[in-house]
């Protein structure tokens, strides 16, 4: 007992206090920087991401292949948007002004989800990337618990869904099942470049992506896969009250 004790002083708290501010690593690539007149080669993009007059962090798989093109990478974590077009970044973005204007808050949405909001995963054919990232926002240093954000094992008993790969033709059933289990009101949140675009699997035969068709996607989260820091701050800021 005594050692468990001794143990758990030496560790201290080991979740992140501030999650808004937490500062990240310098060498996470995260928001792009393009120069004013930059010519790319877009063929050193994998998804088609990079055009020569901007990146379309929708595609984007932010291996960093385009920085030999010039493109520069912030460690700007905040990435979400409610809208696909802001996604698309030109040389005249700026990660400050994306991060102010690119989840616009809606007062019925605060008003419904902005005390608790639970959230059904669905793996639409991932590679277990994002997966994996959406399970370390409940671990001991995200903790997204704390505010009122979880995932639950049943559509029934969730506010909304997380999309997470290219929604292959055996998932695609399935999600829209999933979906039409879910209680109205109910938001549609697609994490990581494949559930946005299709990412590196785009071009594939063997996706139906019909689902995105048929019903409005709230949240757009990019990344591959997406950090915890990103997922949380995008949810929070689009349920609570700037």
């Amino acid at each position: 007992m005594f050692d468990t004790l001794k143990s758990r002083i030496f560790q201290g708290n080991q979740f992140i206090k501030d999650i808004k501010n937490a500062p990240m690593r310098e060498q996470f690539r995260g928001f792009p920087i393009l120069k004013e007149g930059l010519q790319c080669d877009e063929s050193v993009c994998p998804t088609g991401a990079l055009k020569s007059n901007c990146i379309d962090m929708g595609k984007c798989t932010f291996c960093g292949a385009c920085q030999s093109q010039g493109v520069e990478f912030t460690n700007g974590y905040k990435l979400t948007s409610t809208n696909r077009e802001k996604l698309i970044v030109t040389p005249q973005s700026t990660y400050e002004d994306y991060e102010k204007t690119a989840v616009e808050v809606k007062k019925e949405i605060v008003k419904m989800f902005g005390c608790s909001l639970k959230l059904r995963q669905v793996s639409a054919g991932g590679c277990n990337g994002c997966e994996m990232e959406l399970n370390a926002c409940s671990n001991v240093n995200f903790d997204m618990g704390r505010f009122g954000i979880d995932f639950v094992a049943s559509p029934r008993h969730a506010d909304g869904i997380v999309i997470t790969g290219p929604i292959t033709k055996n998932m695609a059933f399935a999600l829209e099942d999933c979906y039409k289990s879910v209680p109205n009101p109910k938001l549609v949140i697609l994490c990581g470049a494949c559930a946005i675009s299709g990412g590196i699997f785009q071009n594939s035969t063997e996706l139906n992506r019909e689902f995105l068709d048929k019903y409005p996607v709230d949240l757009y989260i990019p990344g591959c896969p997406v950090h915890p820091l990103t997922f949380i701050n995008g949810v929070l800021s689009y349920i609570s009250q700037k």
